[in-house]
Parts: C-alpha cells; sequence; structure tokens
C-alpha cells in the first residue's frame, strides 16, 4: 500500500493545473495473459510486488476485500482503464454560473468528473457557462444543452438561480447540489435538490443550548436568515415548525435583522443577537464586561474566519462560555489553524457528510478537490451519483434517501478537538461532577 501511494504522489503534484479537456483521454487495455488463477491472497501479493498491471489484469471483478477493491478502482481511474460496460454513454452538462460562485464553477465540475472517472465506463461532461441567473440566460442555456443532446444537468446556483430553474419548469432533470429544497416553491418532478438543511442543523444544535443564547452572524442574506431562524426557534420552540418544508411560512418569523437585539420571552427564555460586519476585527463593545451573555451558549451563523475571531476575543475577554455552536459552515479543518485548543474546548458543530467512499476520495485528490470537508462538492458527487444511476439503471454509491426529491442527510454533532473532528458525545442530566471532589459521577 506505501507504494501504491508513492506511486500517485508524483500524479497528485501535477494534478493542481487540472481542466477538463473537450479532447477525450487515452483508453488503457491489459490483457490477462497468465492462465492461472490469482485470489485475494495473491493479488495482495501482486501489490507488494509492485505488480501494478499483473494485479490488474487479474482484477478483473470485484472482490470481497475491499481494500482490495479500492485499489482496482483508483488505478482503474488513473490509468483510464478501458470500460468493461458496454451500452449508452453517460452525458451529463453543468449548468455554470461563474460570477455568482465562483471557484465552485471548477470544484464542483471536478467533482462530477472524478465520480465519473471511477465508473469504468464512457461518458462526456461539458460544462456550459451562463453570465447571470436571469430566467432568458438561463433558458438560453438550457436550450443550448438540449440541443446538444445533454438531458441530465448539475447546476450548482445561488437560490435566484434555482428559483429562476423552478419558474422555468424545464422537463430537463437537474441537480442542485447547492440549494435545499425547502428552500424553493416547486412541486417539479424532474428538478432534485442536494443541498443541506441548515435550519435542521440548528433544530439538532439547539438541543444543546443554554439560555442566554448568544447569536453571532455575518450580514449575507443566508447570515441573516440563519440567525433569525435561529433566535426564533430558541425563543418559540412550539411555535416554529422545525420541519416545514413550506419556505414563506418559516420566512414569515423572519424580521428586520440588521442591528443587534435583545429578545425575552414567556419562557424565560432569553437570546441576544449580533450582526458582524464585514471588516469588523474588535468585538470588545459586544463582549467585554458584557454580564447578560455571561454563562450561555454561544451560535456562530459566521463564517470560519469570523468564527476564529469570535472565539479567540471570547477568551480574550474572559467570558463564562457553555458552548459553543455552528452548523456545518465551520466544520472545516482550518479550525484548528485559526484558534487555539482553548477557544475551540466545547465547541460542538452539526455535519452532515457523513458516507463517503475512499476511491472517491482519492480521485478527488488527484484533482485537487475536497469532498471530505466541503459540502458543496460532497453534494455535488452525491448527486452525480444519482443522475448516473438514473442514465444507467446501476447501483448508488451513496445510500442517502431522496425524499420528495431532495437528498436527506443524517446530522452528527462533532466536536474540534486538539487535531481533529471527533464525535460529541451530549452530557445527560442524570450526569454530574460532585462539587467536593470534583469526581465525575455517572
Amino acid at each position: 500500500m506505501r507504494r501504491f501511494l508513492l506511486l500517485l504522489f508524483p500524479m497528485i503534484l501535477m494534478a493542481e493545473s487540472f481542466l477538463v479537456s473537450s479532447i477525450p483521454l487515452p483508453k488503457t487495455y491489459i490483457q490477462d495473459l497468465d492462465p492461472y488463477d490469482c485470489d485475494d491472497e495473491c493479488l495482495r501479493d501482486l501489490i507488494d510486488d509492485g505488480q501494478i498491471f499483473s494485479f490488474l489484469a487479474h482484477a478483473k471483478k470485484r472482490s470481497q476485500d475491499p481494500e482490495l477493491n479500492d485499489i482496482r478502482l483508483i488505478f482503474a481511474s488513473v490509468l483510464n482503464l478501458g470500460s468493461s460496460h458496454r451500452g449508452d454513454e453517460v452525458k451529463i452538462a453543468m449548468l455554470l454560473p461563474h460570477k455568482r460562485i465562483g471557484r465552485y464553477a471548477y470544484s464542483t465540475t471536478n467533482a462530477a468528473f472524478a465520480y465519473l472517472l471511477t465508473k469504468n465506463q464512457s461518458f462526456e461532461i461539458k460544462s456550459f457557462q451562463i453570465e447571470d441567473e436571469s430566467s432568458v440566460e438561463i433558458a438560453r442555456a438550457l436550450q443550448e444543452i438540449e440541443a446538444e443532446g445533454f438531458y441530465y444537468i448539475i447546476a450548482p446556483v445561488t437560490k435566484e438561480g434555482a428559483e429562476t430553474i423552478a419558474g422555468l419548469d424545464s422537463e430537463l432533470t437537474i441537480f442542485i447540489p447547492t440549494i435545499n429544497k425547502r428552500d424553493v416553491d416547486t412541486s417539479s418532478g424532474s428538478l432534485f435538490f442536494g443541498g443541506i438543511d441548515y435550519r435542521a442543523q440548528i433544530d439538532t444544535l439547539l438541543a444543546e443550548a443554554v439560555s442566554p443564547l448568544v447569536i453571532f452572524y455575518d450580514k449575507s442574506s443566508l447570515g441573516k436568515e440563519l440567525g433569525s431562524y435561529t433566535e426564533q426557534a430558541f425563543l418559540n420552540p412550539d411555535i416554529v415548525d422545525m420541519n416545514s418544508t413550506d419556505s414563506s411560512e418559516v420566512s414569515a418569523f423572519f424580521s428586520d435583522f440588521s442591528k443587534d437585539r435583545d429578545q425575552d420571552s414567556t419562557l424565560e427564555r432569553k437570546s441576544y443577537s449580533y450582526a458582524l460586519k464585514r471588516d469588523v476585527s474588535n468585538l470588545e463593545h459586544q463582549i467585554k464586561e458584557n454580564e447578560k451573555i455571561q454563562d450561555g451558549s454561544f451560535i456562530l451563523n459566521t463564517p470560519i474566519v469570523k468564527s476564529g475571531m469570535v472565539m479567540s476575543q471570547l477568551t480574550l475577554y474572559d467570558t463564562n462560555v457553555t458552548n459553543v455552536l455552528s452548523t456545518q459552515i465551520n466544520y472545516d479543518p482550518l479550525l484548528f489553524s485559526m484558534t487555539q485548543y482553548r477557544d475551540r474546548k466545547g465547541m460542538v458543530i452539526a455535519n452532515s457528510i457523513g458516507e463517503n467512499n475512499n476511491v472517491l476520495i482519492e480521485a478527488n485528490n488527484l484533482l485537487g478537490n475536497d469532498i471530505v470537508y466541503d459540502w458543496i462538492n460532497y453534494a455535488t458527487t452525491v448527486g452525480t451519483d444519482l443522475l448516473y444511476q438514473m442514465i444507467t439503471q446501476g447501483e448508488r454509491e451513496y445510500e442517502l434517501n431522496l425524499v420528495d426529491n431532495q437528498i436527506e442527510y443524517p446530522i452528527m454533532l462533532s466536536e474540534p478537538s486538539y487535531s481533529r473532528f471527533i464525535e460529541h458525545i451530549p452530557i445527560t442530566p442524570s450526569e454530574s461532577y460532585r462539587e467536593d471532589d470534583d469526581v465525575f459521577t455517572p
């Protein structure tokens, strides 16, 4: 296995300049000239001896050994082995609003490409760029896509773009990895969604929260929306329908969320909300000697740089913190280099990236792509898997449920430990510390 990784290392170094080309890659075919069978033990010996092509010649069928299967699929992807699957070519179009989604125009294309590369099946993937997400521009692109014989599309668009696509009511099969269906009013049977459910993550996190709840959010549209939802869900747990799929119903609770706010409720719960400007770097006014927020739960609906700043200043100003809660946005290994352990101790992060595939992880790594922590790339991979199954009628790699045309992700709670994320195990009310000797007593 060590030799295998050494072989891949120079390829990983060269992968940074990768661009999808319209010129098809050359196929590699390996002929088995050995008259003897080779079992799993034999295959392992071939790998250990560095006999890669002999291994591939024998490893044509799926093995009961998952590690051998992973090695076979990765080498098949790297060497672009000739397809053993005969059938219609898989054709997927990428609808890309470059100016709106930036780097994700490239990374989502790479994620789809990496998935198809592992399938040992002929395929074509083509990007169609759009200048904006207007109805005219998207309609033009969809007509062009269909004219070129593509009927399955991955569209990493914003909420505006998703609403535009829904309004066009196209008969093409379109997967949107960036948006959750509950945020778009549509009943289309050909429109599928892969965005994670931030509100469901907030619901899960609030089970860990105590009063007062201190909410930090940025002034982006998503930040305001999540900040307002967090406040209302905490103060009115019996009023807000946590599982509502009606975006208009949830939006009824959203108010002008542009100022710092204090909110009380008849349930004696309290919340304090603070909007963070783009260029803010000092939170002395909000945190220092602020008795209202002592011993509270702090929930961060902020990007990782701002979250690191908030946590470091909570430590700087000696704030008594019960815990710090965050959605998927801060499930990022960059957190470990941006914060000290004492700053993030007691932090709980909701994460929906669970089920994954070692072969797909390695294939993405070769292209400089991340599907372990980057949820949009992960959702794109899941969506490509779904479209591939629709086209080929094969089995899906991901067993995530599809409910009402929305991918359903599990929600797991993690803690950023010293150098990695670990599972968060909630402390139940029956668990306590004896104050006399500080001994934990279950």
